[in-house]
């Protein structure tokens, strides 16, 4: 029987695995190409899944989908979760190819030696996202990245860099993404080094997460004798590493508050506190002066963006000229009936995963960015608060080509 192909998408925190995910997806959908998805979220939260799960494949057969959150997929449950999940997936129908977009502290070895002895799957490409400016930035265009993981291995210790360049040493494909942000010299440079690091992967800058998925489908089988030395070698340390959820001295802490933010507070606490210790931010939340709109909240490294996902339904109700029939205001009433919080179904759930020195502090800072009590009365009262965020915020576009 013929085994379906399988494609993994690894990569640090913030590297735009899900772009790259969701940009596929909507084209499969566009081609009528049987593709299935499996996402993993380290956070509880599961924001990832919830993106995907938006993209029109997904929601036209949400048995399509996967979603794997709270385990990394490397570690011992999480290969227990992935197991169950492509025995779903496999006995709902035989897709042509599943994709799987793993969380950016999975490393790719305990996935590589599972799939290469899966009876049913067949593993094509490991392809690892790379954060171009980031490397840029925080490695002098990659010339630091060997360096700095020598003083860890020197220390004995286990840290973001060394997940980094694990992730690089076991990948078929490397993906450089956001290289339309450095200029070419430096570009050449990071290619330069990544090949030294892995010298077996093709390497290809991408901008926007623009990949073809024919080209996923020409991927040849993955080339296990490339890796074989180093798993003898990560094999041990690994294997201590198998129960953790947290690896490599990363943390996560999960925000859930009814309230808006502040908007000029939240500006300020993200630009005096936001560091490259902060991996990565992620979620849904609200501005008190955008009481109406649902926005998407996407940080990595020293970079935030804000996206629209939506109208808030309690907006729509508020809102004398939504132009609803009557059975259609009584069923959103109802709905937000429902819900918890005092705004309706206005919320903010927001995942923050860095250096566990950090990420504590700087969760704390993002809490006292929500509107006080006074504010709230403040607000209720239709007080304008000042907000110095970009006015033109890009709306989250499924159809990506």
């Amino acid at each position: 029987m013929k085994k379906t192909p399988v494609v993994i998408l690894n990569g640090f925190l913030g590297s735009g695995k899900t772009t790259l995910f969701r940009s596929l997806l909507a084209q499969s959908n566009k081609k009528n190409l049987s593709v299935c998805a499996i996402v993993n979220d380290m956070s509880e939260l599961d924001v990832d899944g919830e993106l995907i799960a938006r993209t029109t494949i997904v929601e036209r057969d949400e048995k399509m989908m996967e979603s794997i959150s709270s385990h990394v997929l490397s570690s011992k449950k999480g290969i227990e979760k992935l197991d169950e999940s492509i025995n779903n997936l496999l006995a709902h129908k035989t897709p042509e190819l599943i994709i799987i977009e793993t969380s950016g502290s999975c490393h790719p070895m305990p996935l590589i030696k599972y799939f290469k002895k899966h009876p049913n799957v067949n593993l094509t490409g490991v392809l690892v996202l790379v954060d171009s400016l980031m490397i840029a930035h925080d490695y002098d265009n990659g010339k630091t990245l060997i360096p700095n993981l020598k003083e860890n291995m020197s220390q004995s210790k286990r840290g973001a860099i060394n997940l980094l360049i694990e992730q690089i040493l076991f990948c078929s494909h490397l993906i450089l993404t956001k290289s339309d942000r450095i200029n070419n010299h430096q570009l050449e440079n990071i290619i330069s080094r990544i090949q030294e690091i892995n010298p077996y992967a093709s390497i290809n800058p991408i901008i926007f997460g623009k990949l073809f998925i024919e080209s996923i489908f020409e991927i040849d089988d993955y080339d296990y004798y490339n890796v074989e030395k180093l798993c003898q070698e990560l094999e041990p340390i690994l294997d201590s590493e198998e129960n953790s959820d947290r690896p490599y001295n990363i943390a996560t802490r999960v925000i859930k508050d009814d309230r808006p933010f502040h908007p000029e507070r939240l500006w300020e606490v993200c630009h005096n506190y936001l560091d490259k210790r902060i991996y990565r931010s992620k979620g849904f939340f609200w501005l008190a002066s955008r009481g109406h709109q649902s926005l998407l909240w996407n940080q990595a490294a020293g970079g935030i963006s804000l996206e629209i996902i939506g109208t808030w339904r309690a907006a729509i109700v508020e809102d004398q000229n939504n132009g609803l029939l009557e059975e259609e205001m009584q069923l959103l009433k109802e709905k937000l009936e429902n819900e918890p919080g005092r705004f309706g179904d206005r919320c903010c759930d927001l995942t923050i995963i860095g250096d566990e020195d950090q990420v504590t502090h700087f969760t704390e800072k993002i809490q006292s960015c929500f509107l006080t009590k006074e504010e709230i009365i403040e607000w209720r009262n239709g007080h304008k608060f000042k907000d110095p965020w970009p006015k033109n915020i890009v709306k989250i576009n499924d159809n990506l080509s």
